[in-house]
């Protein structure tokens, strides 16, 4: 009769055991630059990952969704070390986030040894998917809307181009791709770059002004857009006929109105604009700043609201299990996001999308990069010309 009782106690507690691990929640660490020079890629990113928990749920496959978000100062050694954090005494099923290249790469090898799909919401160097097969991608690639930008100079009359680029992964992608897509149409080039790290541009627009090309192809990082605009204007170039080109980074969604009236007229090629014209976006735009204080989404809120929902799409098809599955499961998706069609290409689990062209104007008050022209289902062109 004791032993009866014994296995019967022994048996109803494994049960509650069993129960506990089913009630563990599904960890995601969330591993962005918050404070430091890269803080608005931060802030827009958690933003628009709660704001999809909040529309969404917090449930997912009849598991709770735990979202953690760390903050990794815009330094790799402390992304790596928050990364291993979050596998070891987290025991998160994914991590994401990842403001900048470096940043993204640390991590790599964690993911691979842990298995833990790493989901890339901001950094743009196109060889990141390739540092870990664990690795996917929802911001987008610098060549990807960098090639498009060369496309429509050569087409527009611009022969001569100055790029000023950061001296960095992404920096060095956009100045390859633009100047290899640019000079291959008949196009000069002359290549400048800028240091990472407090960039000072003052002489190398002095460069530029004295070069007089036709346009000024730009490329910072997201956040660093106003402190360019403000010396391109100290150095007069607003006033010198040399058209601003390049991705969407340097008129960023976030701090394009405090720029004034010397960006008017920028011309950029970039996946998403807050001014895009569709119902997702729309109802995108409004939930955010209703959220955030009117604050507006730029393309690294989009890649965070669109991580998530690959995230959760991802973890539904598995029933909430991570690791290999969860990456397979996210290999080959598509859908709806507030920037357009999109969806993550099953060999190199980086995402495909529209690239559109855009240009700064004045809307009801306030300034938006305007789209006026479509390139459809854009893949990385690096990635592209190696399966070639």
């Amino acid at each position: 009769m004791l032993r009866r009782t014994f296995l019967g106690a022994a048996a109803a507690l494994l049960g509650l055991t069993g129960a506990a691990l089913a009630q563990e929640p599904l960890k995601i660490g969330l591993i962005l630059p918050m404070t430091g020079p890269f803080a608005s890629t931060g802030r827009q990113i958690e933003a628009a990952a709660k704001l999809y928990m909040q529309q969404n749920g917090d449930t997912v496959a009849g598991k709770k969704i735990q979202l953690i978000v760390k903050d990794d100062t815009g330094t790799a050694d402390v992304t790596k070390r928050l990364a291993q954090e979050l596998i070891v005494n987290d025991k998160i099923a994914v991590m994401a986030g990842f403001g900048l290249t470096p940043l993204a790469l640390a991590p790599a090898p964690l993911a691979t040894q842990a298995k833990v799909p790493a989901v890339v919401m901001a950094a743009a160097t196109a060889t990141i998917t390739e540092a870990s097969p664990y690795i996917v991608r929802t911001s987008f690639t610098l060549p990807q809307a960098t090639v498009p930008m060369a496309d429509w100079a050569a087409q527009n009359g611009i022969k001569k181009v100055a790029t000023l680029v950061s001296d960095y992964g992404p920096g060095i992608d956009a100045e390859k791709a633009f100047t290899t897509a640019f000079t291959a149409k008949g196009g000069q080039v002359e290549n400048l770059r800028v240091p990472l790290a407090n960039p000072d541009f003052s002489p190398f627009l002095q460069k530029v002004a004295d070069a007089k090309p036709d346009a000024l192809f730009v490329f910072v990082p997201s956040g660093i857009g106003a402190q360019f605009m403000k010396q391109f204007v100290e150095r007069g170039l607003d006033k010198s006929g040399i058209r601003l080109i390049g991705p969407g980074d340097v008129t960023d969604d976030d701090l394009l109105n405090n720029m004034g009236d010397v960006a008017l007229g920028a011309i950029t090629t970039q996946h998403y604009s807050a001014a895009h014209d569709s119902p997702e976006n729309k109802a995108f735009v409004e939930a955010f700043k209703k959220a955030n204080n009117g604050m507006r989404p730029n393309f690294m809120a989009v890649g965070g609201y669109d991580g998530m929902h690959l995230i959760y799409e991802g973890l539904k098809k598995t029933s909430g299990q991570g690791g290999q599955a969860l990456i397979d499961a996210m290999k080959g998706m598509s859908w709806t996001s507030p920037r357009g069609p999109v969806s993550i290409d099953p060999q190199t689990r980086d995402i495909v999308q529209n690239i559109y062209v855009r240009k700064v104007e004045r809307k009801d008050g306030e300034l938006y990069n305007v789209e006026f022209a479509t390139i459809p289902n854009v893949k990385d062109p690096v990635k592209a010309a190696k399966s070639n």
